[in-house]
């Protein structure tokens, strides 16, 4: 096991290089740096000027000697600028340059500075990903437990009323995005249109001080869309598993129905599932962005649409680096889950 989570690491690792070098590339073409240039500076700055500007603060320099400074393994640039200001990557203008550490990248904690929020990119990303972390947390609690009642009691009995009512239910959640179950809830539970007003709060107040009326309306939007997938799948693995040879084999000895089901069924049905369910949460990291949005909830998804929209390179280079290092830390631990609740599975 142990030299199994080693190779997966070093694969993870060599993932994530791939991955944000090409965010890292896509992000420093010359159009976007342009537009960085001409909203720091002046939208009427001519081609020379742009030039100008991005050549006294490293942009121009080979993308690959861009990708080490930014990730901390090549020393950060020092240029004299033309107008006689010297800068540099690890120091400020009232910095001595001599005092200056020579690497300063990902590496070593340094994740830029958020050219819209004028704070650094790594405590914008750290206080945003907690309260997506929150939302997270709850809509697992809801979305996961809900899902797998369902998917079992519709595969329990293949082809029922029962069966055919949740899986009719379970398709209906999925066939709708959030933008529109989170456009339905508002203007029937929140807004004074229909008059019910259940949920009086607002998921911005939310981010202080979570409640019921707050918060309920933005969890139950994303969960009812990742339920209804997530339902589905433990069905179908339910109603496989429900006719394997060693399930008649336990009802010809005569075990009773619910045994076959909690002792039987249940650990093998729950095996294709998991890697559903663990894929959720990186669906859930970045598949937020709507929902946050609609419900003005400023989490994660919300940083990356601000950093898009508005061309915040090291943001949105800092961004980009937790997303893929979720994706690949989920992906870890379902493989890991697979050899635990299937033991046919080997490591080897």
């Amino acid at each position: 096991m142990g030299l199994f989570i080693l190779r997966r690491v070093g694969v993870m690792l060599l993932t994530a290089l791939c991955l944000t070098f090409i965010v890292f590339f896509l992000t420093n073409l010359y159009p976007n740096l342009e537009k960085l240039a001409k909203t720091q500076g002046n939208f009427r700055m001519s081609d020379e000027q742009v030039e100008t500007w991005l050549g006294n603060r490293g942009y121009l320099e080979p993308t690959l000697i861009k990708y080490g400074e930014w990730l901390g393994v090549a020393p950060g640039y020092v240029i004299e600028g033309s107008d006689g200001e010297i800068r540099g990557r690890c120091f400020n203008s009232n910095d001595n340059p001599d005092e200056a550490p020579k690497f300063c990248g990902v590496l070593q904690g340094d994740w830029g500075f958020s050219t819209v929020f004028k704070e650094p990119s790594s405590d914008i990303i750290a206080t945003r990903l907690g309260l997506t972390g929150k939302l997270m947390l709850w809509v697992l609690i809801v979305m996961i437990p809900t899902a797998l009642i369902v998917g079992i009691l519709a595969g329990m009995r293949e082809g029922s009323v029962l069966d055919r009512s949740l899986s009719t239910f379970s398709i209906a959640t999925t066939a709708t995005p959030e933008y529109v179950s989170g456009v339905i809830f508002i203007a029937v539970f929140a807004s004074s249109a229909v008059g019910l007003k259940w949920f009086k709060g607002s998921a911005t107040s939310a981010m202080e001080s979570a409640n019921f009326e707050n918060f309920a309306l933005p969890v139950i939007t994303i969960a009812l869309y990742g339920m209804g997938y997530v339902a589905r799948m433990t069905r179908a693995s339910m109603a496989e598993v429900m006719t394997a040879q060693y399930i008649r084999t336990a009802r010809l000895k005569g075990v009773s129905f619910r045994n076959i089901v909690m002792k039987h069924a249940l650990r093998n049905a729950l095996i294709a599932p998991f890697t559903v369910i663990m894929l959720q949460v990186p669906w859930l990291l970045n598949g937020v962005v709507i929902v946050e949005t609609l419900f003005n909830y400023k989490g994660f998804g919300w940083v990356l649409v601000q950093a898009a929209g508005n061309n915040d390179v090291e943001l949105l280079l800092g961004v980009s680096v937790v997303s893929v290092v979720v994706v690949l830390i989920t992906q870890l631990i379902s493989d890991i889950g697979y050899v635990y609740l299937n033991p046919r599975i080997k490591v080897s």
